[in-house]
């Protein structure tokens, strides 16, 4: 079965690239991971403090993801995985296709103008290393254009 990675947020990007993995994964009869990240706080509070924000931030990330996977089995029937964990994206993206060597593609949405993003640039720049391939979707591609490409 082919699996297709997609890194979920609050972006236009990660929307195109999950309706595209979505698509594609309805048409080899495969199936979608979500991985929501959750970045490591920068500043030391109060132990309880800082607990509670990085629970929050989980939080945020979590109805994010669970959302995205309502729309997928809404139009597929199949329910997406789930995964949420803190770290460097990079970082995590990387222990995660370690673990899951049954993942056939990540793929990523490039923003619709300016810098692609992140995620996007640390990968292509290091698309060769990677132990599957790397599928960039552009974001000013409208619904249409991702169903027929996919």
């Amino acid at each position: 079965m082919r699996v297709y990675l997609v890194i979920m947020d609050e972006t236009d990007e990660a929307r195109v690239a999950l309706r595209f993995a979505a698509r594609r994964a309805a048409k080899t009869d495969g199936a979608v991971h979500i991985l929501a990240l959750v970045q490591p706080q920068s500043f030391n509070a109060f132990g309880g403090v800082q607990a509670t924000i990085e629970a929050e931030a989980r939080d945020r990330a979590e109805v994010i993801a669970t959302g995205a996977a309502g729309n997928i089995l809404s139009e597929s029937g199949k329910m997406p995985s789930i995964s949420v964990r803190v770290g460097d994206g990079k970082e995590v993206v990387h222990e995660y296709l370690a673990e899951h060597p049954e993942v056939a593609a990540l793929v990523l949405g490039a923003a619709a103008e300016g810098n692609p993003g992140p995620l996007v640039t640390a990968f292509s720049q290091n698309a060769g290393t990677l132990s599957c391939p790397l599928f960039v979707i552009p974001g000013a591609l409208g619904e249409e254009d991702i169903d027929r490409l996919s």
